[in-house]
């Protein structure tokens, strides 16, 4: 295949599977990653995700179909190239930097072949990029975890990959630090415009940094969309619950309507996606769409009680006991302190933002 270091390359799986055994770790999987796109591939513990990115990496050989950089097979049938000539970077969640290199040497680990001051010079320019260039001659143990972190991106970027993997890169870090580091890195990766496919098990980090997310259950990709897509048009109930707790009723679509026991609403909205003839339904509500009142005159909507209310900061989630609902139903409400355990209240939803499933 044609070397285009630094050139953002299109990465391809056509129909790959892998066993382990009786277990069928990746089944069938077509994708496409486009040049300079950000992917998720996004699933629970054991989905298949980092058994795809190994695979494209050329750790892990598939059993059937091929994978393709820019047209060109690098695994399949007719051939497999060994990781160093698919010219991919590689980012691992325990980063993997070698603790008796200086940070300096690490980076420069992936210029081998290069003369030695060039190799320097170009090492001390990515960790420049990532901030680090006063660490240099520091040792991983060190630095702290994001400061390894964007280390590990340094020497993944220097060669200058065309494709770079990145394999739980951020679960490693505290929250606080795991946001900045991340932002930072998603920074420099746009400004590269590199082609980058990035495996996590938090819906939140899928949402907020790709361009598009691949949701996999069981080895196979159940979904496949913009960020938007996924949230607001989930493919079934699993999904919707994968993305944030749900309240679940079962409802009816009656005449173009959908008929819950929060409320009756036109088909519009996500549910309009489904197109589903008149019959039972499960209808889904996340917290924060549902409108908590007070229980006064003139209010709208199921009356509740407040079982329980906890405080989330800029927030305050309830427990409700809604009248003909036997499960508690469970509100996140933007104003603390609003509603107090043993309160009557009005509950009701945004009608275009109920979702619709199948039974």
């Amino acid at each position: 295949m044609s070397n285009g270091s630094g050139v953002p390359a299109r990465l391809v799986f056509e129909r790959v599977s892998r066993r382990f055994g009786a277990h069928a770790a990746v089944h069938e999987v077509s994708l496409a990653v486009e040049a300079g796109e950000v992917l998720c591939l996004l699933g629970p513990s054991g989905c298949g995700k980092t058994t795809l990115l190994r695979i494209a990496a050329g750790i892990e050989r598939q059993d059937t179909g091929r994978v393709l950089i820019d047209g060109a097979e690098v695994a399949g049938p007719d051939q497999v190239l060994p990781p160093e000539a698919r010219n991919v970077g590689l980012v691992f969640q325990d980063y993997a930097l070698f603790p008796h290199l200086t940070i300096l040497d690490n980076v420069r680990f992936g210029l081998a072949g290069r003369p030695s001051a060039e190799a320097r010079e170009t090492a001390l320019s990515a960790l420049q990029a990532v901030g680090l260039a006063e660490l240099a001659g520091s040792y991983p143990h060190r630095l702290s975890g994001g400061e390894q972190q964007r280390a590990a991106l340094a020497r993944a970027l220097v060669p200058q990959p065309r494709v770079l993997l990145m394999d739980e890169p951020f679960s490693g870090l505290d929250t606080r630090l795991r946001d900045r580091v991340r932002d930072e890195t998603m920074a420099l990766l746009r400004a590269r415009g590199a082609t980058a496919v990035v495996v996590t098990h938090d819906p939140e980090e899928a949402l907020r940094i790709g361009d598009r997310i691949a949701l996999m259950r069981a080895g196979r990709i159940v979904q496949l969309g913009s960020p938007e897509d996924l949230y607001q048009r989930p493919v079934d109930l699993e999904a919707a619950r994968f993305f944030c707790e749900t309240n679940e009723f079962a409802g009816r679509i009656e005449a173009g309507r959908v008929v819950t026991p929060v409320g009756s609403y036109p088909l519009d909205g996500p549910a309009a996606a489904a197109r589903r003839p008149d019959g039972p339904i499960v209808a889904g509500v996340r917290p924060h769409d549902l409108v908590v009142l007070t229980d006064e005159a003139g209010a709208q909507g199921v009356a509740a009680t407040v079982v329980d209310r906890h405080f989330l900061g800029g927030a305050d989630h309830l427990d409700l006991a809604v009248e003909g609902i036997e499960a508690t139903v469970w509100a996140r409400v933007p104003v603390p302190g609003r509603h107090r355990t043993g309160e009557r209240v009005r509950v009701s939803v945004d009608g275009g933002r109920v979702l619709v499933f199948a039974t």
